[in-house]
């Protein structure tokens, strides 16, 4: 399949010119498109020059690839894609992401910078920033696009109705990837007071607060405070001078014993980390992004930027729902009959074994639906879903009925030649003629009772027969001059009879059948609700999972405030959470009733397709 052989070279994802601004390609969607595994997607940001495109070749493991350029203009424009076999998570695709360097002095257009960064954030599962020298108030100034993120990124649709309500932006944490700080060219001793430090502790130690409520100190916090409310997950490396500043210009074309050693181990190191502990992308609510909805979700972030909108998550997850469950209907109405073709040997014997064999199929799929749905306006497609597989069930039922038809009709002809001659030549119309076409007629309706597979339209196709046949007795009775008037009168009874007997059998197997058909149908609406009920209660506990992530990473925040003394700060973070609590409680239950009201709703419109299968 597509996705074992993802991309084997880097290509633009979101062009980013002059002329036509942020500008989605084709080609990477279409790619993306047959990516149906999960992805890892790594995005790395920072200034321009600063090395960014070598770190990434070196998490594909390999030498080339995205572009290093060896001037002071920037290579990377917009931003590419690589997509590679996940080294170290089987059936995942990592997706990296290499952006276009920030700062550009010439490309003069900030704004387009801020928009890249805002798209690396909602597009990554992990973000790499990659900085140069020391983590300074410098290199905390040029991270300044976090601040903007408060402005360029909504949460939710509509507008925010009340005061008391959480912001956005306190919600960041939901759907914010992991945050990877990579300082390049690092040549201080990772030292504080003396004593040692890991590269994490060099990170916190400069995302510290600083007491005082000046205009400087404010902004010297608010930025530090954005980064740690925000990724809460944060790790840091730190690299060595890879080589000599002569040899910086043929980086990737240098043979490891040219490269410090150092740097070597660090990149290692580095790799092992993103490789290792980068999640997978997913998006508030659980829902795990696959190649394909990571391309929806690109395509509909640069639309609203392209619109002047402000992208917004929700409508982005309204849009993957929308996308997904219409190929989950789609991927799961294809398995259900593929396992028919597979299973069902027509014509079957008996209804019960065709509907017993379309019961295991619709639970194949229903799993996989479910698997596969966002719960996102998941009863519409349910209802799809169920009509789609009613008329490919009406017709797996209806080409058995042919096929039985067929088989039947094929026997009969079969086992009639040797009395069709005999009819043809006008053995029967003699004296006794009668007799002798009863005693052949008898062991041809044995023979035909006896052989085995002709399926639910053997006693229909019987009756058919011998109502064809009903003037042809009636002539050789009226010419058997052996037998007397009441006699021939006896047995047209006797014929007849026969032929009502067999009807009324008919008419009760087609009575039963459609009785079947009807628990069938019953059974098939149960086996809907269970899922459907097993769905939204599994998806509201995981946006109880999600609420009491935000929560915990919340009181860490809160406690870390208290330790270094900003006492007012953890107040307000203590209000967030306790906020955070209210709203998980509250969303809970409309979760729980709006699940109740759903599986009402899909009963109403399961009694009228019922009515109309009656």
């Amino acid at each position: 399949m597509a996705a074992e052989t993802p991309v084997s070279e880097p290509m633009c994802l979101i062009e980013n010119s002059q002329e036509k601004g942020l500008v989605i390609h084709q080609e990477a969607l279409r790619v993306l498109s047959e990516i149906t595994q999960p992805v890892v997607v790594v995005a790395i940001a920072g200034l321009y020059r600063t090395g960014k495109s070598y770190l990434m070749n070196r998490l594909a493991r390999e030498r080339r690839g995205f572009s290093l350029g060896s001037s002071v203009q920037s290579q990377t424009k917009g931003i590419w894609m690589w997509c590679l076999l996940h080294p170290c998570q089987p059936g995942h695709t990592l997706v990296l992401l290499d952006t276009e360097g920030l700062g550009d002095v010439e490309k003069g257009d900030t704004q387009n910078d801020m928009w890249i960064f805002v798209l690396a954030v909602l597009l990554s599962s992990t973000l790499i920033y990659n900085s140069k020298g020391t983590i300074d108030q410098q290199a905390m100034e040029q991270l300044h696009y976090v601040l903007k993120l408060t402005e360029l990124v909504k949460l939710k649709a509509a507008p925010q109705s009340s005061e008391d309500e959480l912001k956005d932006s306190d919600k960041f944490i939901l759907f914010f990837p992991t945050f990877v700080w990579a300082v390049r060219d690092f040549t201080l001793q990772l030292r504080r007071n003396g004593q040692p430090i890991s590269e994490d502790q060099y990170l916190e130690n400069a995302l510290k607060l600083k007491a005082g409520t000046s205009p400087e100190i404010q902004r010297y916090n608010q930025l530090r405070e954005c980064i740690r409310q925000f990724f809460p997950g944060r790790k840091c490396f730190v690299f060595c001078p890879p080589a000599n500043w002569r040899e910086m210009d043929r980086l990737q074309e240098l043979q490891d014993d040219e490269i410090d050693a150092e740097f070597q181990k660090q990149v290692e190191k580095f790799c092992c980390h993103i490789w290792e502990t980068s999640p997978v992308k997913t998006v508030p609510g659980g829902h795990i992004i696959t190649g394909i909805l990571l391309g929806k979700l690109a395509e509909t972030y640069v639309e609203a930027i392209r619109s002047g909108a402000v992208p917004c998550v929700e409508s982005a997850v309204l849009a993957l729902a929308e996308a997904q469950n219409t190929a989950a209907v789609t991927e799961a109405v294809a398995l259900y009959q593929a396992l028919m073709a597979q299973r069902v040997r027509m014509p079957t014997e008996t209804l019960e074994e065709l509907l017993e064999l379309h019961s295991q199929c619709e639970k194949e799929m229903l799993e996989l639906f479910m698997a596969r749905a966002f719960e996102d306006d998941i009863s519409t497609f349910q209802l799809q879903l169920l009509h789609q597989v009613e008329e490919n069930k009406g017709k797996f039922l209806k080409d058995n009925e042919q096929a039985s038809r067929e088989k039947c009709e094929a026997a009969l002809r079969h086992l009639s030649q040797g009395m069709e001659r005999q009819i043809r030549a006008g053995v029967y119309r003699a004296p006794g003629g009668y007799q002798l076409f009863r005693k052949d007629h008898k062991e041809l309706l044995k023979r035909y009772r006896e052989l085995p597979g002709k399926g639910v339209k053997a006693d229909a196709v019987l009756l058919e027969f011998l109502q064809g046949r009903k003037k042809l007795v009636e002539n050789i009775l009226t010419t058997d001059l052996s037998l007397t008037q009441e006699e021939k009168k006896m047995k047209s009874a006797q014929e007849q009879n026969e032929i009502d007997e067999l009807k009324k059998k008919v008419q009760r197997k087609e009575e039963a059948a459609k009785k079947q058909k009807l628990q069938n149908l019953s059974r098939s609406w149960d086996e809907y609700t269970k899922c459907l009920r097993k769905k939204l209660h599994l998806s509201s506990e995981i946006q109880l999972e999600e609420n009491q992530k935000m929560i915990r990473l919340k009181t860490e925040e809160e406690e870390a405030l208290r330790r270094e003394g900003f006492d007012e700060k953890a107040k307000h973070m203590q209000m967030v959470k306790e906020k955070l609590e209210e709203e998980g409680k509250s969303k809970m239950n409309k979760i729980l009733k709006g699940a109740e009201l759903i599986i009402s709703v899909l009963a109403t419109a399961f009694s009228v397709i019922r009515f109309l299968r009656i």
